[in-house]
């Protein structure tokens, strides 16, 4: 019944919201679709919290730097991007295009200034749309999310880091802060079934810019997958996979 009641919640309030923010795609600037964005995120954690019964924990704030910065974080489930955007009310993003496939999604999108790659248009077209977003994205000031995996990932589960996050790193020439959480505990991948407990998302030690590439890259996965795990309850720790999953 939690399960149901939650997916109802979802779903109202997003279409509540969507539609809503209609008229806020006309307006000039985007600040008041990302209040609204930003209202949207906390009533969903609000949800999460009071029906879902999933208390969240979000620590390691103070490690933010002032200013732009790239965050990397796990990603287990899609409660991970609410989470994430309640705590920010201008925050940037890398997603695939498949978002675009909802009603109303992608001009929601393109207002909030999204990084939005074409999943079949190739490395070159991607690397195209990266370039031209991340260029707005540093005239503004912004800090960027990105989840590096590409993927959702089940509870012990990771998957290769995509070398895009580096790509990045190098040309925006600013911190990386990674992110750890277990939220995929109380709300798996994109399950309709939820389950009351503890989700934690910390933000860790930031990575400084100009590390070269295999090294960052060993770093920001040592750190993710390291905390992440720790954040598991022991009896959930032997699942973790030893090696990346395609």
């Amino acid at each position: 019944m939690r399960s149901i009641l939650f997916q109802l919640a979802y779903w109202l309030t997003s279409i509540f919201f969507a539609l809503f923010a209609v008229p806020l795609l006309l307006v000039p600037h985007r600040g008041p679709l990302m209040l609204w964005i930003l209202l949207y995120t906390r009533t969903m954690c609000f949800w999460m919290e009071h029906v879902a019964g999933i208390r969240i924990e979000v620590t390691g704030r103070e490690r933010l730097p002032d200013g732009p910065c790239i965050i990397a974080a796990k990603h287990q489930s899609w409660g991970d991007g609410f989470i994430m955007f309640s705590q920010f009310h201008d925050l940037a993003f890398v997603t695939g295009d498949h978002l675009e496939k909802f009603p109303l999604v992608g001009g929601i999108l393109k207002k909030m200034g999204a990084i939005v790659v074409n999943n079949c248009g190739g490395p070159a077209e991607r690397g195209r749309l990266l370039d031209t977003a991340m260029k707005q994205a540093r005239e503004d000031g912004r800090r960027i999310l990105i989840y590096p995996e590409g993927h959702l990932s089940k509870i012990g589960e990771r998957h290769r880091y995509r070398k895009g996050v580096y790509h990045m790193y190098r040309d925006y020439d600013v911190p990386v802060v990674p992110v750890a959480t277990n939220l995929g505990l109380c709300w798996p991948q994109q399950s309709g079934k939820v389950t009351p407990g503890i989700a934690s998302v910390e933000f860790l030690e930031p990575i400084a810019p100009g590390m070269a590439k295999d090294d960052f890259m060993l770093l920001l996965e040592s750190r993710i997958e390291t905390r992440s795990l720790e954040l598991l309850p022991p009896e959930h720790r032997p699942l973790i996979t030893a090696a990346p999953v395609e």
